[in-house]
């Protein structure tokens, strides 16, 4: 499956464990740590329906304001929020990573 961070300041988190920017930056390390294997669970399935047998990622689609987002937990705090798209035989090829989200804020 293929993986887009959508926003540099996750790119930063992913790849050096921190970042600049302002919204992600009060992230405690244990919260990175876990978005870090939270994407990488992502990366290692072949379809998008195989998150649902990870029952830690609490895998969902979305309703109301965010329909058509899709969320994993990273823990009971956060939630990644992305979208995905299918390739052409109706398998999830796509993955684009929109934002970490404090849930019920």
């Amino acid at each position: 499956m293929i993986i887009e961070l959508n926003d540099n300041a996750l790119k930063e988190l992913y790849l050096y464990g921190s970042t600049t920017d302002r919204v992600y930056k009060k992230l405690s390390k244990e919260v990175v740590k876990q978005y870090i294997k939270t994407v990488n669970y992502i990366k290692s399935v072949q379809r998008i329906e195989d998150l649902f047998f990870i029952k830690s990622l609490h895998y969902e689609k979305k309703k109301g304001d965010l329909k058509g987002s899709e969320a994993v937990w990273i823990n009971n705090q956060y939630r990644l929020l992305f979208n995905s798209s299918q390739g052409d035989n109706g398998i999830v090829v796509n993955v684009i990573i929109d934002k970490i989200s404090k849930h019920y804020e």
